[in-house]
């Protein structure tokens, strides 16, 4: 697995050669395979892709090589996140979405591009995430409705699917400081911010070690 770099980059303005923006309606790929790859948004109410630059500054975390690793897209929407995983190398990516109009538009998604790493499963993220007992993950990408109030939730549900060494990318609409992160059971590993949007990389907390001093 990749080891990200040190903590806190700030997000950095696109520079020159960074692709180009999406038109309204489509979202582009940024980077691997599937680079400049144009995939279409379905018309639904608060479908909110994750902007260009955040996805760029995560994988410039993350690295750019993802091959081997299995990845959870908890609530997948236009599946941006998953999708540029995949585009990574990922062997496996799971795309979670409750919805059924925008769970066929995500299998549409994946026979254009031929992603035949990913998966597209219509359920509760949550209610997947509980009932899920491995713990074989390497990334769980969490980017729940703003409005649900749901990220307590939801990183207390996906941590315990993570390898030791996992990931766990979380988007917001607030900022999570490490106190916040430290209750949760993980460390905050980086955070930057693009507009309204706050995006955190978690790690699990190692366990304590055992004392053995005592009698």
């Amino acid at each position: 697995m990749s080891t990200a770099p040190a903590r806190r980059a700030p997000v950095r303005k696109p520079s020159a050669n960074h692709v180009a923006a999406a038109a309204p309606g489509e979202l582009r790929l940024i980077g691997g395979r599937w680079k400049r790859s144009k995939l279409p948004v379905a018309d639904h109410p608060g479908l909110r892709p994750t902007p260009d630059r955040v996805r760029e500054t995560l994988f410039n975390w993350l690295g750019q090589d993802l091959a081997g690793w299995r990845v959870l897209d908890a609530f997948a929407g236009t599946g941006a996140l998953g999708f540029e995983a995949a585009s990574r190398g990922a062997a496996e990516v799971l795309l979670l979405e409750h919805d059924q109009k925008l769970a066929i538009h995500l299998q549409s998604a994946c026979t254009r591009l031929g992603a035949t790493m990913v998966r597209v499963v219509r359920a509760d993220a949550l209610g997947w995430m509980a009932r899920r007992e491995v713990a074989d993950l390497d990334l769980v990408l969490l980017d729940p409705p703003f409005g649900a109030n749901l990220f307590d939730a939801a990183v207390r549900a996906a941590l315990p699917l993570l390898t030791p060494e996992g990931w766990l990318y979380l988007e917001a609409d607030r900022a999570f400081d490490e106190a916040a992160c430290a209750a949760w059971g993980c460390r905050l590993h980086r955070q930057g911010r693009a507009g309204m949007v706050h995006f955190h990389l978690l790690q699990r907390s190692a366990p304590p070690a055992p004392d053995y001093t005592g009698a």
